[in-house]
């Protein structure tokens, strides 16, 4: 286990590249002298590396401190509806090899081992050494149902819904396990690696089989009491308002009663073309839904962006924004100042990356 103010070094230099070792102790409340010994022993753990820094001037320029990529991996872990997605990341939050694979997910005993099965082949094709694991992260779909964290997840995964998953995968895979859903997993994916170089507070909606999102505020997740902030499909009340909200699924089912024969959210994904009979007619049902949760959004959170994420494809992200507009119409000429609206930025899947991350943050940063 490492200090804080260890976790606090590693931090600085996990969001700083290229930062010296003489610029560190500003950005903390430790002295010089504090600071140099703590990186000795990151050194010394092999968790951190000094190179010589370009000479600029007279003096011997202070050293380029940086994290260890070798050091330590984490594995994050997504479950669909009908696909898995491996994710795996170093100690400097980069993506080392990210897989995603088809699966029947009915039977969550059988579909567990299979992706312990999918893993060791992953981290054997890369070389990776299974001991320098930290740990998991975990998500899907759903919401969880008290602090046990065990999901209520949809129908296809019924069988992984209602039960603490942390003991069966832990045992699995021979980690640690955190556990979080998918559109927070997402968010925090965005965050560390895509729209979050850009905002610092901004919702993530996550399009999917089913519907939901997370809150990003100043760079942290708003996960609230239960886990569950970002549940957005709980204002549709009525059976015609969860119908008609921006689900995949409901996508899907709508371009097969136009006769495409679509398998399923991941086959929507891969395949999308906007052309396809049924598109102008699913986004027509769902904007007034979809614009009741970005106005929302505006004027309770104010979040400098509003990220459309998920398993949504590109182009289809791309149409429903450009038929969003905030309201222009104000008193004084003066309207509410408005978020951007914005595609998912992360590259890969932003919830397997969100979920590695979030067990690289656990054990590593602050």
């Amino acid at each position: 286990m490492l200090s804080e103010n260890q976790r606090t070094i590693l931090d600085i230099v996990r969001r700083s590249p290229g930062i010296t070792r003489a610029a560190i102790p500003e950005k903390t409340d430790l002295t010089q002298q504090s600071v140099h010994r703590i990186i000795d022993q990151l050194i010394d753990a092999k968790l951190a590396v000094l190179s010589e820094a370009p000479r600029s001037g007279p003096g011997k320029p202070s050293p380029v401190i940086a994290l260890n990529p070798d050091a330590s991996y984490s594995l994050g872990l997504l479950v669909n509806t009908d696909s898995v997605v491996l994710s795996v990341q170093d100690l400097t939050c980069s993506t080392v090899v990210e897989r995603r694979e088809p699966m029947d997910m009915s039977d969550h005993g059988g579909a567990r081992d299979r992706i312990k099965q999918l893993f060791d082949a992953v981290i054997a094709d890369a070389g990776l050494d299974a001991g320098r694991f930290c740990g998991m992260g975990f998500t899907m779909p759903g919401y969880f149902t008290g602090g046990d964290k065990a999901f209520n997840a949809p129908e296809p995964l019924r069988d992984w819904s209602l039960k603490d998953l942390r003991p069966g995968l832990a045992h699995t895979f021979g980690m640690d396990v955190i556990v979080e859903n998918r559109a927070t997993a997402g968010a925090v994916g965005e965050a560390l690696n895509g729209v979050g170089r850009q905002f610092s507070s901004f919702a993530y909606l996550g399009f999917d089989y089913g519907f939901g999102g997370g809150i990003i505020i100043d760079g942290s997740p708003l996960t609230g009491r239960h886990g569950n902030a970002g549940e957005f499909s709980t204002i549709y009340l009525t059976p015609d308002e969860q119908a008609n909200r921006p689900a995949l699924r409901f996508l899907v089912e709508e371009l097969r009663s136009h006769g495409l024969d679509v398998a399923g959210v991941e086959a929507l994904r891969q395949g999308f073309d906007p052309t396809w009979p049924g598109v102008s007619v699913w986004v027509d049902r769902v904007l007034p839904q979809l614009r009741r949760i970005v106005f929302g959004l505006q004027g309770i959170i104010d979040p400098e962006a509003i990220v459309f994420g998920g398993q949504i494809p590109p182009a289809l992200a791309d149409l429903l924004i450009s038929r969003i507009s905030f309201v222009e119409n104000a008193r004084y000429g003066r309207p509410l100042p408005a978020p951007l609206l914005v595609k998912g930025q992360a590259r890969g899947e932003p919830a397997a990356t969100g979920a590695a991350l979030l067990a690289l943050k656990t054990r590593f940063f602050r």
